[in-house]
């Protein structure tokens, strides 16, 4: 478990790093540790080193983990595909959804979520290149879909999420998360509040942070392959 000890305090210099680059607070970047498909054993580990921020992708496999962490101080992240018949299970184990991209789904999150809770965090997915093999609210939706989710009590509507295209060049990977950073400032001048831009990967995470990603979710240069 040392190497992911030293994976995480390698990761998470680099993004404080990309920060300060992108004359940005060091603490403006929030490290969102992937952990689908990886053992309890590793998650502790990174607990240990002080992570406490972990998002899984399939509902039974996170609800699994978060009941084997009960005795660790973690916030639980959902960044996968939520199908209508799991929200349920999601909006009571869960503390952030990151991936809403209908009402119907925000709807029964809100009415799901125990009253004994605190309001769910919730991000919408966008999908920026109209890709029909990814979930997400298109562009044009964006804006009616955020003000129905922000009035929805047993939710906090947080902000936004992408998934862009794979991009090598740095140029090329900014021009979406730019894209989904005016998005937000557009529902921010439309007096909808947003503080979270969930983007940014292993392969992406410094063109995120230099267009304002508060969130990067990080899973194998942490963990090491998936199981």
């Amino acid at each position: 478990m040392i190497r992911v000890t030293e994976n995480l305090a390698i990761i998470s210099d680099l993004l404080a790093i990309s920060a300060s680059e992108a004359q940005r607070p060091a603490n403006a970047v929030k490290l969102l540790a992937v952990s689908k498909k990886q053992p309890i054993s590793k998650i502790r580990a990174a607990a240990a080193a002080g992570q406490r921020d972990f998002g899984e992708n399939f509902v039974q496999e996170g609800i699994d983990k978060i009941d084997q962490c009960r005795d660790l101080d973690l916030v639980w992240h959902f960044i996968g595909h939520l199908q209508s018949n799991k929200t349920r299970v999601v909006a009571e184990y869960f503390d952030w959804v990151h991936t809403v991209d209908k009402l119907k789904t925000a709807k029964r999150l809100n009415d799901q979520r125990p009253a004994c809770q605190s309001a769910l965090n919730v991000c919408l997915q966008v999908n920026l290149d109209d890709e029909s093999s990814k979930s997400g609210v298109t562009a044009a939706g964006l804006p009616a879909l955020a003000a129905a989710v922000a009035e929805l009590p047993n939710l906090r509507f947080r902000g936004l999420m992408c998934l862009p295209r794979p991009a090598d060049e740095l140029a090329a990977q900014r021009k979406p998360f730019a894209e989904l950073r005016k998005m937000a400032e557009s529902l921010r001048a439309n007096g909808i509040e947003t503080d979270t831009l969930s983007m940014g990967m292993s392969g992406d995470y410094q063109a995120a942070i230099l267009e304002g990603a508060t969130i990067v979710r990080i899973g194998t240069a942490l963990f090491g392959e998936r199981k």
